[in-house]
């Protein structure tokens, strides 16, 4: 009957809808990173999920100061103009999330960051959590960058590693046991009850860590992924108003293209 029809209706709203195609933007330049951000993030993915991942065309190997991350959200920024038409959401897989705020203003669909997914899980799962990385210079930024989510009074430590990096890509196997070693000291030192690896070099290493540290381990890229699965389920729509209604239209010049269209609002 007639009721029968209307509960069916939403279910075939659903199924109309097509599987979600996830973009991420390495916003470095190294390829080598940019593929264990794609085998994590589908790893991640649910069935069906396309993910497309993308190396920046310009910048530097890894970011760790305020002024790389500058770079890197303006690498991002063409990315993501030139691509974000053919995705359902964009994830900026570094840790620190350059450009993430002003590309949230600028594109039609979500867009996400390592840094804040990872935040958002870790508050699921305990009070206090610790960020191991990978450079003692990229702590500073990383702590501004909780402080900028509002979260400083929830930070137990940054901890990270204090030795040269030889490969970025290889970050992870190269200094395994003292990225150990530094999630074990922030849970029996600093009192955390979640440890986020911070930074597109680890993505994944939280897998091989689950079950080996006495607290959960949160990784930033599937983080990100799951997250946004969950905002494209929801459809909760693009603001019009207020602070992340798009920019407002407005002479430029010497921009690329992508990015002059995207201003523009054209298709």
């Amino acid at each position: 009957g007639s009721s029968c029809a209307a509960a069916r209706r939403p279910c075939c709203r659903v199924s109309a809808r097509h599987d979600m195609r996830l973009l991420l933007i390495n916003p470095n330049i190294s390829d080598s990173v940019t593929a264990l951000i794609a085998d994590e993030a589908r790893r991640a993915a649910a069935p069906g999920t396309a993910v497309t991942a993308l190396t920046a065309p310009f910048g530097v190997a890894y970011i760790e100061t305020r002024f790389e991350a500058l770079i890197g959200a303006y690498a991002a920024a063409q990315l993501a103009a030139e691509h974000h038409a053919a995705h359902d959401a964009v994830v900026i897989a570094a840790f620190g999330d350059p450009g993430l705020a002003g590309l949230r203003e600028a594109l039609p669909v979500p867009v996400l960051g390592m840094t804040e997914s990872a935040l958002a899980s870790a508050g699921l799962l305990g009070q206090r959590f610790a960020i191991v990385a990978i450079s003692q210079r990229i702590r500073a930024w990383y702590r501004e960058v909780v402080q900028a989510n509002g979260l400083q009074a929830r930070l137990a430590s940054i901890r990270a590693l204090d030795r040269p990096i030889t490969s970025i890509g290889g970050v992870q196997q190269e200094h395994a046991d003292a990225l150990r070693a530094l999630c074990e000291q922030a849970v029996d030192e600093d009192g955390a009850d979640v440890i986020i690896l911070a930074g597109a070099p680890l993505a994944g290493l939280a897998r091989s860590l689950a079950g080996r540290l006495p607290v959960p381990v949160v990784d930033g890229v599937s983080s990100a992924v799951v997250h946004a699965q969950s905002l494209f389920a929801l459809q909760p729509g693009k603001a019009r108003s207020g602070s992340f209604a798009p920019p407002p239209a407005k002479p430029h010049q010497g921009l690329p293209e992508a990015i002059a269209r995207l201003l523009e609002r054209r298709p």
